[in-house]
């Protein structure tokens, strides 16, 4: 493997044209998959710099941290990158539900094998 982005230490990531990572954020104490966002290099940074997770609303089309409004923020207590630096892995400490919902996680409903929804 000659790619140093690969192979190498140096934290190089790499956006995709939009600028953008995918994040997914994990509980740090059990695993689960509390949700998945996006981040752009403002939002990365400062993540790194602040311990919390901060990400870019595609929707909004703005920077925004977590649980800024609700107080349920994420503290970061892990982050890794992928092999080819195009995804983040947030480990984190929930204050509170994830999902603006109110769920624990965004993640609270299954797909059937019938394509309906049921609640886990």
């Amino acid at each position: 493997m000659d790619n140093a982005r690969e192979s190498g230490l140096a934290l190089d990531p790499k956006f995709g044209d939009d600028g953008l990572l995918t994040a997914v954020v994990t509980d740090a104490a059990d695993g689960t998959v509390l949700m998945v966002g996006h981040m752009n290099r403002e939002a990365l940074d400062r993540t790194i710099e602040s311990g919390e997770t901060w990400f870019f609303s595609r929707s909004r089309q703005t920077l925004w941290k977590k649980g800024e409004s609700s107080g349920n923020v994420l503290t970061v207590e892990d982050l890794r990158i992928d092999c080819d630096q195009d995804a983040v892995l947030v480990i984190a400490r929930p204050a509170g539900p994830t999902c603006h919902t109110g769920e624990r996680s965004c993640f609270y409903r299954r797909v059937t094998a019938s394509g309906s929804l049921e609640r886990l």
